[in-house]
């Protein structure tokens, strides 16, 4: 079958490992110097330490035929199998199906906003951990079982650890994550309750990131695949699956603009990826759009280097109650950058008061409730559409990555009851609520 490879902008190949079935995944290729490296758990490369990406042995032919085997796919990720780093059997294993969520017609919120083009969120929390990590989870489980490992891991800001812990269940894999100590305790009980081990560490996520490096290089981490490590090339393809989930959805085209949280910026560049893999296989049409990232203001570094013109995104120590945004050190900072410039998008942040109005904006608009990387996305998105930086006029996608129960605190303080009365007619009409 003829082919083409796609690896960042490198264009050469290289063969698969021996006796390693991840599908079209050719090769994995350093983003910077473009070197060649056998597909392993591998994720810098030997020679410019460099982040490494899988390239990919693509089907060619006609569109419509590759665009008719995709809608005859699972309603989950594995419909874009082809496109992907598993195997063509992955549907048949054991795997929590995440993907295919829906793209709402947010015209409520639109109008709110002033926005005219169409607006549209797409809520990953309706995946079966509540939030988008579930996608990127269940390629690197796949990658793990292709390399023989035992025990799933990760650093986690909260979504992460749950996405790994239920999903190694499924998979018949022992887990154990490490998370910062101080997260929301729902996402800590949402971690711990698949029965693998949790370890809170003492600090950031950027101190618990260093420790899980540094285990990986020891004895005592043999047999582990770290999911957001080792096997972060694998992992990180999983966020693709929402540029083919929304360019699907909205009847094979690309969105003119569209806003997503940065933590690591994985997701936004991996998106970027998948646009791109898109166009190349014809799928969809080759037409300009901008990508914007979005961050809360107590951890913004990204916003920060693209508002001050720089290429080097410096650390921060986060102080937000954006939990799962709260990354100082973004590994991919530098491309997300790149990527807004040469989009014509923006980077851009909130404060967390504008986080929790967004949250409740979100939800009362349009009936989803958001966590607060949600309400990041909206309140950016509200922030550049006053500012004549999103166009309204144009078709724009907001994404809602978890689900607003792994964070009440974020709106318990002013999300309470109405009233409280006795349980009476003479109450009510007394409360002012009858003709509300």
């Amino acid at each position: 079958m003829a082919v083409q490879t796609v690896a960042g902008t490198a264009d050469t190949t290289a063969a698969p490992t021996p006796n390693v079935d991840l599908g079209p995944a050719a090769a994995l290729s350093c983003r910077e110097c473009g070197e060649r490296f056998e597909l392993g758990p591998l994720f810098a490369c030997a020679s410019c330490f460099g982040p490494l990406e899988v390239a990919y042995e693509l089907p060619t032919g006609a569109p419509e035929e590759l665009r008719k085997r995709i809608e005859a796919g699972p309603d989950n990720i594995w419909r874009y199998a082809p496109l992907l780093p598993v195997p063509a059997d992955v549907a048949e294993k054991p795997n929590l199906n995440p993907g295919f969520t829906k793209l709402v017609k947010a015209d409520n919120l639109a109008r709110e906003l002033g926005v005219t083009g169409g607006l549209y969120v797409k809520d990953d929390s309706g995946n079966p951990t509540h939030s988008f990590k579930d996608r990127v989870v269940a390629i690197a489980v796949e990658a793990a079982r292709a390399f023989g490992f035992t025990t799933l891991s990760c650093s986690s800001t909260g979504n992460l650890a749950g996405a790994v812990g239920a999903a190694a269940a499924r998979a018949g894999l022992r887990s154990c994550v490490f998370i910062p100590h101080d997260l929301e305790q729902g996402k800590v009980v949402m971690a711990a309750v698949y029965g693998g081990e949790l370890v809170g560490i003492e600090g950031n996520y950027d101190d618990v990131n260093r420790f899980c490096s540094e285990l990986i290089g020891d004895p005592l981490g043999e047999g582990w695949g770290f999911v957001n490590v080792n096997l972060r090339p694998y992992y990180g393809e999983g966020s693709k699956t929402l540029a083919y989930e929304i360019c699907e959805q909205l009847g094979w085209r690309l969105p003119d603009q569209i806003v997503i949280p940065i933590a690591s910026g994985s997701q936004l560049t991996k998106i970027d990826k998948g646009f791109q893999e898109l166009i190349k296989l014809g799928l969809v049409e080759d037409r300009p759009y901008k990508i914007f990232g979005a961050q809360a203001e107590g951890c913004s570094p990204v916003s920060a280097a693209f508002k001050a013109g720089h290429d080097v995104v410096r650390p921060q120590k986060p102080n937000t109650i954006a939990k799962s945004l709260a990354i100082g050190n973004p590994a991919d900072g530098p491309y997300v950058l790149d990527i807004a410039r040469r989009t014509g998008g923006a980077v851009e942040d909130v404060t967390d008061e504008q986080v929790v109005d967004a949250i409740k904006l979100l939800a009362r608009t349009e009936g989803i409730f958001g966590e607060t990387a949600g309400g990041v996305t909206v309140g950016v998105t509200k922030k550049l559409v006053e500012a004549g930086v999103i166009d309204p006029t144009l078709t724009t996608v907001v994404l809602n990555t978890g689900d607003g129960l792994k964070t009440l605190d974020a709106v318990s303080a002013t999300s309470q009851a109405t009233a409280t009365i006795k349980p009476s007619l003479d109450a009510f009409r007394a409360a002012g609520l009858a003709s509300a």
